[in-house]
C-alpha cells in the first residue's frame, strides 16, 4: 500500500504539513530511504558534513580555512594561551596529568638538497631528430624548476593523433580547436615531444554513449593510433567513459582537456599537458642526475608504492580498492601499475573489518611487478623499498606485517632463494603537525612557510622507532603539512640520512608538474591508479565529479565483474596510463 509522506505524517502524528510540495531531507543509512519533511526538522549545530563536498562546497571550504603558517602560528598561541587563562588549566588534562605550554615546542630541523633533474638534448628544427650531445640540468629553488628551453630525457615522436570534442560546438568552434590543436604541436616540439601534422581524425560527439562506438571506430580505422585529445565541456560523465573505454576496454591512451583550456589556452598549460602525455606514451620527462643519487642505486633496486581508498562513510555496499605501482627503470621515472577490488565491508567478519586496510592479494601484485621490472631491465632487484600510503598509526602493525610476508611470498615464488632487502615504509600526510619557522627570516613565499626539503627527526618524533617528517614540497597556499613518514622494516640497513635524501629526491619525480610534491612519486601514483580505478566502476549515468567515491556499477556486481571492470587492458597495462 502506497502512502505519501505527507500522509504518513497526518495518519501517525495528526500532523498537517504546511509545505507538502517541498521536497524531504533523507536522513540515516542510505539504503533504507528515511525520508523527513523539512518543516519538522532542526539542524544541530556543530556537525561536521561526512559526505562528499561538490566541487564549489571544496572551493569555499578550502579559502574559508586557509591561513598561512604565521597566521596559524599566531591563532594556535593565542587559542593556547587564552584556554589557559580563562579558568585555568582544562579539568582533564589536569585529570591525566597533562601540561600544555604556553609556547610551542621548538625542534631542530635541516633543509635537505634539492637533486639535480636531467633533461634531453636540443631537437633539430630541420630534421625533428635529437642531436643527442646538449644534455640540459634543471636545479629546484624551493621545490619548483623551470621547463624553459629544455626537452625530455626521452621524448615520444607522435605522427598518428585524434581529437574528439564532447563540447558543444557553439562552446567550441572549429577554428578555436585549430588554434588550440596548432599550439599543442609547437609546444610539444619545443618540449622535445614533436606531434607531426595535423589530427587524422577530428570530430565532434555528444554524451557518453557515444564514447565506446567512437573510439571502436578510431582503433579499426587508424592503424598506430597512439593519442585521442577528449575536449570535455566541464564535470560530465564523458570523463569516467573515456577512461574505461581507453584503459581497459580498448587499451588506447588518452588525454582529457576542459574546454575552457582549448577556448583560452596559456603555455603553461600545455606544457603540463606535454607532461602527461609523453609519461603516458613511454616517454621519461626528466632523470635525477646520475652522480647525485644516493647509494641504493648502485645495484638494481625497485621502489613500490601502495595504497587502499574505501568508499565513503555509510556506503558499505561498494568496493575498497588496492593499487600497487613499481618502478621499470633505474632512474626511477617510469611505473607500471596493478589493482585490485577488495572485499566490500559488508561481507567482512569484525575481525576482518579490523585489518580491510591490508591489501589481500599482495603477493600476487607485487609478484606481476617483479616479473616486469626484470623483463624491463633484465635485472632483478637486489632491494625493494616499498612506500605505503593510507595507514592510520592505529593500524600499522597490524597491517605491516601480513603485507612484509606477502612482499617475502611473491620473491619466493618466483625463485626459492630470492630473497631482497625489504625497507618498509609508511607515509602519512593525515596528522596535525605543522612546521613553523622560529626565524622570520627562513620563511618561504607568499603564506612564509618552511622552505621545501625541511627535515625534522628528532623532539616530536618516536623516541625508539625510526620515523621523521618531511616537509618536501613548496606551499602555495595555507600552512605546508609535512609527510610523516615511519620506517617499519629496513633489511636494508638505512641510515636517517640516507632514507631522508632518497624520499625527498623521489618526491622530485613526479611526471605531471615540474615542483616537487608532498609525497614521494611511488606513492602518489599508488594513491592515482586506485582513484582511476573507481572511475572503471562508475556508471555511464554518474556524474564524474563523484568518480572517485561513486561507482554506481558496482552496487549488485559480483566479485568476479567487479575484478574484470578494473583489469586493465594488455596494451595499456605495462604503461602510464594514470599519469
Amino acid at each position: 500500500m502506497e502512502c505519501t509522506v505527507a500522509q504518513y505524517f497526518k495518519q501517525k502524528y495528526s500532523l498537517q504539513l504546511k509545505y507538502p510540495h517541498l521536497p524531504c531531507l533523507q536522513v540515516g543509512q542510505e539504503q533504507k530511504h528515511t525520508y523527513l519533511p523539512l518543516e519538522v526538522c532542526n539542524i544541530v549545530a556543530g556537525q561536521r558534513c561526512i559526505k562528499k563536498l561538490t566541487d564549489n562546497q571544496t572551493s569555499t571550504m578550502i579559502k574559508a580555512t586557509a591561513r598561512s603558517a604565521p597566521d596559524r602560528q599566531e591563532e594556535i598561541s593565542r587559542l593556547v594561551k587564552s584556554n589557559s587563562m580563562v579558568g585555568g588549566p582544562d579539568p582533564y588534562l589536569k585529570e591525566f596529568g597533562i601540561v600544555v605550554h604556553n609556547d610551542m615546542t621548538e625542534v631542530t630541523g635541516r633543509v635537505l638538497p634539492a637533486p639535480m633533474l636531467q633533461y634531453g638534448g636540443r631537437v633539430s628544427t630541420d630534421t625533428g631528430r635529437d642531436c643527442g650531445r646538449n644534455k640540459t640540468v634543471a636545479t629546484p629553488n624551493q621545490g619548483v624548476w623551470d621547463m624553459r628551453g629544455k626537452q625530455f630525457y626521452a621524448g615520444i615522436e607522435i605522427k598518428v593523433w585524434a581529437v574528439a570534442c564532447f563540447a558543444p560546438q557553439k562552446q567550441c568552434r572549429e577554428d578555436l580547436l585549430k588554434s588550440f590543436t596548432d599550439q599543442l604541436r609547437k609546444i610539444s616540439k619545443d618540449a622535445g615531444m614533436p606531434i607531426q601534422g595535423q589530427p587524422c581524425f577530428c570530430k565532434y560527439a555528444q554524451g557518453a554513449d557515444s564514447v565506446e562506438p567512437m573510439f571502436k571506430h578510431l582503433k579499426m580505422s587508424y592503424v598506430g593510433l597512439q593519442l585521442i585529445v577528449v575536449i570535455l565541456p566541464g564535470k560530465t560523465p564523458v570523463y569516467a567513459e573515456v577512461k574505461r573505454v581507453g584503459d581497459t576496454l580498448l587499451g588506447m591512451a588518452t588525454q582529457c582537456v576542459q574546454v575552457k583550456n582549448v577556448v583560452k589556452t596559456s603555455p603553461q598549460t600545455l606544457s603540463n599537458l606535454c607532461l602527461k602525455i609523453n609519461a603516458k606514451l613511454g616517454g621519461i620527462n626528466n632523470v635525477l642526475v646520475p652522480h647525485q643519487r644516493p647509494s641504493v642505486f648502485q645495484q638494481p633496486v625497485i621502489f613500490l608504492g601502495a595504497d587502499v581508498t574505501h568508499p565513503p562513510a555509510g556506503d558499505g555496499k561498494k568496493p575498497s580498492i588496492a593499487a600497487v605501482v613499481g618502478s621499470m627503470d633505474g632512474h626511477p621515472s617510469r611505473y607500471c601499475a596493478t589493482v585490485r577490488v577488495q572485499t566490500s565491508r559488508q561481507d567482512m567478519s569484525q575481525e576482518q573489518l579490523f585489518s580491510q586496510e591490508v591489501i589481500q592479494d599482495l603477493t600476487n601484485m607485487v609478484r606481476e611487478l617483479l616479473i616486469q621490472f626484470y623483463k624491463s631491465t633484465r635485472f632483478k632487484p637486489t632491494r625493494i623499498i616499498y612506500y605505503r600510503g593510507g595507514v592510520s598509526e592505529g593500524q600499522m602493525k597490524q597491517v605491516a606485517w601480513p603485507e612484509l610476508i606477502a612482499i617475502r611470498k611473491a620473491c619466493i615464488s618466483l625463485e626459492e632463494d630470492y630473497r631482497p632487502g625489504i625497507t618498509y615504509i609508511v607515509v602519512q600526510k593525515r596528522h596535525h603537525t605543522r612546521l613553523f619557522c622560529s626565524d622570520k627570516a627562513e620563511r618561504v613565499g607568499k603564506s612564509g612557510n618552511v622552505p621545501a626539503g625541511t627535515t625534522v627527526d628528532s623532539t616530536i618524533t618516536h623516541p625508539s622507532e625510526f620515523d621523521f617528517y618531511l616537509c618536501s614540497h613548496a606551499g602555495i597556499q595555507g600552512t605546508s603539512r609535512p609527510s610523516h613518514y615511519h620506517v617499519l622494516w629496513d633489511d636494508n640497513c638505512f641510515t636517517a640520512d640516507e632514507l631522508q635524501l632518497l624520499t625527498y629526491q623521489l618526491c622530485h619525480t613526479y611526471v605531471r608538474c615540474t615542483r616537487s610534491v608532498s609525497i614521494p612519486a611511488p606513492a602518489y601514483y599508488a594513491r592515482l591508479v586506485a582513484f582511476r580505478a573507481r572511475y572503471h566502476l562508475v556508471d555511464k549515468d554518474h556524474d564524474s565529479a563523484e568518480g572517485s567515491h561513486v561507482s554506481g556499477q558496482s552496487n549488485g556486481r559480483d566479485p568476479q565483474a567487479l575484478a574484470k571492470a578494473v583489469q586493465i587492458h594488455y596494451d595499456t597495462q605495462h604503461t602510464m596510463y594514470f599519469a
